[in-house]
């Protein structure tokens, strides 16, 4: 029996939702304590994707089938590395930056 081609915004859903838990799971196993702001961001973010399917309204802040906007990425990005114990988030310095 062929199976029909997954629909991608239910993908981009499930993605989206699952990488919520993680930042949220990997924050509280590892004892960093989120900024207030962080965890509303993470629970609020995670409601509009279950009740709309994505988080932002403004089709030219993020890809038709996506879940969150680009800065809603960049932001759970930063969070789950937070969470991780990693220092910085971004592009690393190369040898000759930063040196007058």
């Amino acid at each position: 029996m062929k199976r029909s081609a997954p629909d991608p915004r239910a993908q981009a859903k499930r993605a989206a939702l699952n990488a919520l838990r993680r930042a949220r799971r990997a924050a509280d196993r590892a004892g960093v304590e989120l900024s207030p702001w962080e965890g509303e961001f993470l629970g609020s973010v995670s409601e509009r994707v279950k009740t709309y399917g994505r988080a932002f309204g403004d089709p030219e802040k993020g890809a038709a089938g996506q879940a969150l906007s680009m800065l809603q990425g960049v932001k759970l990005k930063e969070i789950t590395a937070k969470a991780k114990g990693k220092s910085g988030f971004g592009r690393k310095k190369s040898k000759d930056q930063g040196q007058v």
